[in-house]
Formats: C-alpha cells, structure tokens, sequence
C-alpha cells in the first residue's frame, strides 16, 4: 500500500509527529508514504499565512526517514492551498526545497478559506459548485510545478445539506474543462479516500468524476488518506484500488523526486 497524503504536526490542523505517523504505517505494513503537510498562502483579507519553515520540515522528516528506512520508504511532499494570484510565491517555494511530490488543491477561493468563510452557505449549490470548479481551471491553466490535483470535488464536504448538491450532470461541463487541462497538461489528480470520513458516500472525487476522467484518457492517480491521525493512514485503500481496477485504471502511481512511478493494480 501506498498513502501518498498524510499530515502530520507541520500541519495547522494536525497536532501528530512524523513518528507517530511514521510507527502506524509500518504497522499496517505499508510500503510506502508521503507526508504532505499543508502550505496554505494569503487564506485571508488580512494575507495571513498557514505555512511551515522548510529547513525544521526537513531536519525532521530526514530524523524520520533515516530512522525507518529498513522498515517502511518515506517521503517528503507538500499540499499547497492554490489561489491563481500565487503562482510566482510557491513556484519559487517548490523550487527551493527537495519535495518528492507536490499537491495543488483549492482552499481558499478570493482570499477566503472555503471551510472557515462557510463559502457554500447562502448560495444556490449549483452557483458555489460552477465558481469552485471555474477557480480550480484558473489554478491549473496559470500554474504547472505539482503533480496531482488534490481532492477535486473537495468543496462537497462543505454543503450544509449534502443531499442538496446537484446532479452531476448539471455541473458537467465545468469539471470536464477542468480534466481536461489537467490531463493535457500531464498532470494527474489523486483518489482521496477522506470523503467517507466527512459523511459524504464517496471519495474524493465522486465515481462519476472518476469515470470521466478515465474516458478522457486520464491516467496518472494517486492513492491518498488525507490522515490527521495515525488510525487513518491508508484508510480503504484497498476498496479505492479495487474502485480503480473496476474503472478499468492499471496503475495507480508514486512520486520520488518528482519524477513519477506507476504501480500496477494487482
């Protein structure tokens, strides 16, 4: 198994060291992990950071790394909280620092963190839905140094009535353009398996998303816990891998060095 999302102390919303993540994955007999600890820029009107100082990340993660390595395979990445205006500030972040993998997702939308601004109350589902989707093609047409899209439908978790989010095919269109640069871009999006732990009957993405993105000749994915706690790390994985191998995917895929692996489904 491979969890190639996972959080730990560096993270604002994680209060759990490496290590403790670190003992968990070897205990349920991983073969590998990332850590992807959470990068957010300019999440407010007040440009406030949510960040970590790269030199204690990796002084810590290489103690970690070093110390297991005859047990478990360790890497180090990053998930950065994308908004199109910062694009120069993490280019520059990235390319300073020797991440093996890199996570764009979409947070923050205007400055505002989705989640904390309550981004989706007060509107109609389908116009939240239509303006995420519209931010997410904004954040991969202007920035290209990632490697997968992290949790796409990521804004499902924060309806206050998950009944009530459209059809997918009334937000089609909008998530179709959004695939289809990511894959002619030569980027991939990940299978977060956190969507079940928010109440919500998927991962992130949806089947639905999943399926299209097969169709339109996707193929790069990772597998991911988006784990807080050690008890998630590789949460259904196993269920994911036989969602892929249903959806007719023969690899899912591993970054080291940035430079991407793929792992065939068994």
């Amino acid at each position: 198994m491979y969890d190639f999302h996972i959080h730990s102390d560096f993270s604002i919303d994680c209060n759990c060291l490496m290590e403790e993540m670190v003992l968990a994955a070897i205990d349920k007999n991983l073969k590998s992990i990332c850590f992807t600890d959470h990068m957010d820029l300019d999440v407010s009107a007040d440009g406030i950071d949510i960040t970590f100082r790269p030199k204690d990340y990796f002084r810590r993660f290489n103690q970690v790394k070093y110390k297991y390595m005859d047990k478990i395979e360790v890497l180090a990445g990053v998930e950065i909280g994308m908004q199109p205006h910062l694009s120069n500030k993490y280019n520059e972040i990235i390319s300073e620092n020797p991440f093996d993998f890199v996570i764009m997702s979409l947070h923050s939308i205007d400055r505002l963190d989705i989640h904390m601004s309550n981004f989706t109350h007060n509107k109609e589902p389908i116009e939240a839905l239509k303006t995420y989707y519209d931010h997410l093609y904004q954040c991969v047409n202007y920035f290209d140094n990632y490697d997968v899209v992290g949790h796409i439908d990521y804004i499902d978790r924060y309806f206050e009535d998950p009944s009530k989010i459209p059809d997918f095919k009334e937000y089609y269109d909008p998530v179709k353009r959004v695939l289809e640069l990511i894959i002619y871009k030569g980027k991939g999006i990940e299978v977060n398996t956190s969507g079940i732990k928010y109440g919500l009957n998927h991962y992130h993405p949806k089947v639905e998303i999943l399926k299209l993105y097969k169709e339109l000749g996707g193929e790069i994915i990772t597998i991911g816990s988006d784990a807080h706690y050690p008890e998630y790390i590789g949460f259904e994985y196993k269920k994911a891998e036989k969602l892929l191998r249903n959806l007719d995917f023969k690899y899912i895929h591993i970054f080291k060095e940035r430079k991407k692996y793929p792992i065939h489904i068994c």
